[in-house]
């Protein structure tokens, strides 16, 4: 059991998430943000509160069903935490619906892109609409009716709402016998979420779904229709996969996929401020009034995002910005030549992914190319990468993907593609039971011009997804180095066949010996510190709730580390707490782009080590994942990797720190100090190295004048 004190040594890991969504919304109510990344960081918090309430909130919920009354090691019981939770989100949605109603959408149709809702219909959009309605909606709508007890209770026949999916309810009163009935309306998917209309100035929308409630009653002639309202069922996505399934886990994954829709209700989501109808739905939902949130615009915020890349209103959006190329590649010189001239440092969105790319798509055209060997966790849709997986296989290379089935939300994405590469003649694994496989590795087996076989290898903190490659922060690595390459495909080994565990001493895998590393180097640099020389440790990461490593960053705070932290979001260490962790500074930094990378840097007594990882300190990854932490070995490549460290803790912009207290503050210009952004130096020095590798590349090049100056 957790003490009561615990509440001042940790924070509590749900609340830190909601803070993090909060630090997302400061963006959106930014005014120095231009209009349109305004809406978008509004919807952002909009897709993550819908993720929590699915994972986080349904895992809360289930506590309570089963009687798990224990508090976690912040203190915290689930059904205190679920109070908190829900007063936080309400608090979270007032200033994010505020926002929305009351300055971006007026100032969106000053600059003639106008979001209109039933209020606004002026006379001929309001006709226009109806015919819209009747012509291209209403065919498609299925009005399912509803008996109402009369006793109040729950109906017997509810209709399948599925997961996050708008409806319209109608309260109708029977004009014969006076009686109520139910009707629920699914507002389609299919149709697009916004209705642009052919009228007036600018660019005009109205919402389907404002449609769906506005003209509904159409399908209810003879009925008067007493309360009407949009809502939206968060359901439990916290569903395990049947493990043991080995015979069939495609199938096993398919029937998870299918049970989300269904799965126990845990958030309902409406519009109108309707007593009967909330009344009857939550009833109906088997909820709780504490489950139920009224909202004061738009039902859903998340498609919102549709808008925020609309084409023709750039001037409302960041200034276009293009990824550099870090290096350039010929016939004469290959990225096989570059990777074993140096160790490479990729980082995205400033730089490119197209190297990644261009890495496989070599690897599969190569004659020399033996094998190919890479883990899949989340990809785009129409992945570069697979496709050139799948030309290799047909080609006759032995290729093995790890594809993990079960990447949450990704998952039938994934089973489609592996089952395209088995089609075109990959080993395909599909992850480890009980574990998945978060690790980012490609490692490629190639016959050199002098006959002997190299390996290359590709490591990287995010996933091989060129989409995601243009908004996430990411740090990888190319490398030849023998060592590394060696424990890779040892990597490879052990989760594609039924190798032994191998002792690696450069890599650390999770959930073998990966954490265990981490506290060993906290531990070590407690034991090396001195007042005259004291011990630093600096680290990014996404998350870090584990209580373990949590604890070992307490010690050696007390034994005079120095500890810089850029914790992206969840963060259960408590900063500044005299005695504890005074020594121990926390900083967010949520901006432009998604921060994603890890990076760990030890001083070591002066041996320094500097790591990147797949994983975040966080018990999912260092105990129920495959990752992996590996060194940054070449010169080059740690100057970079330890200058972008160290450039966050520089921030004064777009930074936040962490108090004791749990509350985060921005981090603001000193008197005499210039602004600094590191994500803006990141994409400068990317301009910069680029122009230097020209300017080297051109030195090169005698060129010649064929006519006088």
């Amino acid at each position: 059991m957790s003490s009561r004190s615990d509440r001042n040594r940790y924070f509590n890991r749900e609340l830190s998430w909601l803070e993090f969504n909060a630090r997302v919304l400061e963006e959106g109510l930014d005014h120095n943000n231009p209009q349109l990344e305004r809406l978008r960081f509004l919807a952002i918090v909009s897709s993550n509160l819908d993720e929590f309430f699915m994972v986080r909130v349904a895992a809360l919920k289930a506590k309570v069903r089963s009687g798990d009354l224990a508090p976690d090691y912040s203190g915290l019981v689930p059904e205190e935490l679920l109070g908190s939770i829900s007063r936080r989100v309400r608090e979270i949605a007032v200033k994010q619906y505020a926002c929305l109603s009351h300055e971006l959408l007026p100032a969106l149709a000053a600059e003639g892109l106008v979001v209109m809702r039933p209020s606004d219909y002026d006379p001929e959009s309001r006709r226009w609409l109806e015919e819209y309605f009747s012509g291209q909606v209403a065919p498609a709508l299925t009005p399912l009716a509803v008996p109402l007890p009369e006793d109040g209770g729950p109906p017997a026949d509810f209709p399948t709402t599925g997961n996050l999916r708008i409806h319209a309810a109608f309260l109708l009163r029977s004009p014969g016998d006076g009686a109520e009935r139910l009707a629920i309306i699914q507002v389609p998917s299919n149709l697009g979420r916004f209705v642009r209309l052919p009228l007036g100035v600018g660019v005009r929308f109205a919402l389907l779904d404002d449609l769906v409630m506005d003209f509904g009653h159409r399908l209810f002639p003879g009925y008067t229709v007493e309360e009407r309202c949009l809502f939206k069922v968060t359901r439990d996505a916290d569903i395990g996969v049947d493990e043991d399934r080995d015979d069939d886990f495609i199938a096993a994954m398919e029937e998870v996929l299918v049970n989300r829709q269904n799965s126990w209700p845990v958030r309902l989501s409406i519009s109108a401020d309707s007593e009967e109808l909330e009344a009857r739905l939550t009833t109906a939902l088997g909820l709780t009034t504490e489950d139920v949130y009224m909202i004061s615009g738009p039902i859903d915020l998340k498609g919102f995002m549709e808008l925020s890349s609309l084409k023709g209103f750039d001037k409302l959006r960041f200034r276009a910005r293009n990824p550099s190329l870090p290096f350039s590649l010929t016939e004469e010189h290959s990225i096989w030549d570059e990777i074993r001239n140096r160790d490479l440092v990729l980082h995205v969105p400033y730089e490119s992914f197209q190297p990644v790319v261009e890495f496989v798509e070599s690897a599969a055209s190569d004659p020399a190319v033996i094998a190919i060997k890479m883990t899949l966790y989340r990809t785009s849709g129409d992945s570069s990468i697979v496709k050139a997986l799948t030309q290799a296989a047909r080609a006759g290379k032995q290729v093995t993907a790890v594809v993990e089935l079960k990447a949450r939300f990704d998952e039938e994405r994934n089973i489609a593609w592996a089952s395209r590469l088995e089609q075109a003649g990959a080993i395909v694994v599909f992850g480890a039971a009980r574990l998945k496989v978060h690790a980012k590795a490609i490692l490629v087996v190639r016959r050199e011009e002098d006959g002997l076989v190299r390996r290359y290898v590709h490591l990287s903190t995010g996933n091989y997804n060129d989409k995601t490659a243009r908004l996430y922060g990411d740090l990888s690595l190319f490398t030849a180095n023998q060592t590394i390459c060696a424990e890779t495909g040892s990597f490879f080994n052990m989760i594609t066949g039924l190798s032994a565990l191998t002792e690696l001493r450069h890599l650390s895998m999770a959930p073998f010996d990966l954490k265990h590393r981490i506290i060993s180097m906290i531990d070590r640099e407690a034991e090396r510190s001195s007042p005259e020389s004291p011990g630093l440790i600096a680290a990014k990461m996404n998350s870090l709730c584990d209580k373990e490593i949590i604890d070992a960053l307490y010690r050696a705070s007390q034994a005079g580390v120095k500890v810089l932290l850029n914790v992206r979001g969840i963060c259960q260490l408590v900063p500044g707490l005299k005695g504890l962790s005074e020594n121990i500074s926390v900083i967010s930094v949520v901006g432009r782009y998604l921060e994603h990378a890890r990076i760990c840097y030890f001083r070591n007594g002066g041996a320094e080590e500097l790591y990147m990882s797949s994983a975040d300190w966080m018990p999912r990854n260092l105990e129920k994942r495959i990752e992996l932490l590996f060194p940054v070995f070449g010169e080059e490549a740690r100057e970079r990797v330890y200058d972008t460290l160290m450039s966050y803790f520089l921030d004064n912009t777009k930074a936040r720190a962490l108090g004791s207290n749990g509350h985060w503050h921005k981090v603001r210009q000193a008197e005499g100090e210039e602004r600094f952004s590191a994500q803006d130096y990141f994409y400068d020095e990317s301009v910069k190295r680029r122009e230097r590798a020209d300017v080297a590349s051109e030195d090169k090049v005698i060129q010649v004048r064929r006519s006088a100056p």
